[in-house]
């Protein structure tokens, strides 16, 4: 019918092997994370919480999932796009479930945006690493650590 779209989405089998290998990779580094994995549209899809993992780790790794979701871009690069206007980035920060913070990185199969996997509990750079790992485990495009944005 005219007038109607088609979004194509990650699916549940693939959201929860990649949140369950993000969480796997945080486990081999000694460090307990957690994952989160979304819908295009921002809707979470998997979740997947380490043992002793940070109680607000739960919260910032969706919001880290909606950020890079709602973009279509890992979340330092979302960052580094709206932190040269105060006023911007100030009133985007405000906006609930927004983070602007590594280890939020959009899920691109064969170039196509189907999601994002959002980690936290360790370090910037271990909460990109673990999302990376969940990617891999998705055969999904990975990105560059959290010093160096792709945009």
């Amino acid at each position: 019918m005219e007038g109607l779209i088609s979004i194509r989405t990650v699916g549940h089998e693939l959201a929860l092997s990649a949140a369950a290998a993000a969480v796997a990779r945080g486990v081999d580094m000694g460090c307990p994370v957690v994952a989160a994995v979304v819908g295009i549209r921002g809707d979470l899809i998997a979740f997947v919480r380490a043992n002793c993992s940070p109680p607000p780790s739960a919260k910032i790794a969706q919001d880290k999932a909606y950020s890079a979701a709602s973009f279509q871009i890992p979340t330092p690069d979302f960052y580094a796009a709206v932190s040269s206007n105060p006023a911007l980035r100030d009133g985007i920060a405000e906006q609930p479930g927004i983070a602007m913070f590594a280890g939020g990185l959009p899920i691109e199969i064969n170039g196509e945006c189907v999601g994002a996997i959002g980690v936290s509990g360790g370090s910037e750079k271990q909460d990109v690493e673990c999302a990376n790992a969940g990617l891999a485990a998705i055969d999904a495009r990975q990105f560059n650590t959290a010093t160096e944005p792709q945009i």
